[in-house]
């Protein structure tokens, strides 16, 4: 009986572990100095980026999401994150140069550790928040989320999330 007792409590403590979780608000300033708030995105899908300036992937990945923005218009938001130590006037240069049609925030380092919950971050790192406002999945760039991030994996997630089903469990 405590086999079974045991089993069944791991069973729960490993679902519990890819059950999604409340995405945390953030309200900051974009590369336009106008205020960007989770809250105004309720309802749609987001894909939230956290990234540098000076990361080359990152700056590949800006194909990825415009695309993304485009083939979703009105049902998915792209929201990318630059963190310190990024100069702001470096973020908005990045921002202009890649002609961004969507928004850049600046962020200090708090709120992306309020995602992250991490020590470090790999850049670009995604999440994906449903219109509920909760985290369906999150990735980091790597060999083994090499189409998330040049493919159309992200493109499929957000397929699934449009169409009911949970997005594929989180790969680091």
């Amino acid at each position: 009986m405590k086999k079974i007792a045991f089993a069944l409590l791991c069973a729960v403590m490993l679902t519990a572990a890819d059950a999604p979780r409340r995405a945390p608000g953030f309200c900051l300033p974009d590369q336009t100095m106008a205020w960007r708030d989770l809250a105004d995105y309720r309802g749609k899908i987001v894909v939230l980026e956290f990234m540098q300036s000076t990361c080359p992937h990152c700056a590949a990945f800006v194909n990825v999401l415009s695309g993304l923005q485009q083939k979703y218009a009105g049902k998915v938001a792209v929201v990318s994150v630059a963190v310190a130590p990024d100069p702001p006037a470096q973020v908005v240069q990045f921002a202009q140069s890649h002609k961004l049609p969507y928004p850049l925030l600046y962020d200090s380092g708090q709120m992306t550790m309020s995602y992250v919950r991490a020590q470090s971050v790999d850049f670009p790192t995604v999440y994906l928040i449903d219109g509920s406002g909760m985290i369906r999945g999150n990735w980091a760039n790597g060999p083994l989320t090499k189409d998330i991030f040049e493919g159309n994996g992200l493109g499929r997630e957000i397929d699934k999330l449009l169409g009911g089903a949970p997005a594929t469990p989180a790969r680091k």
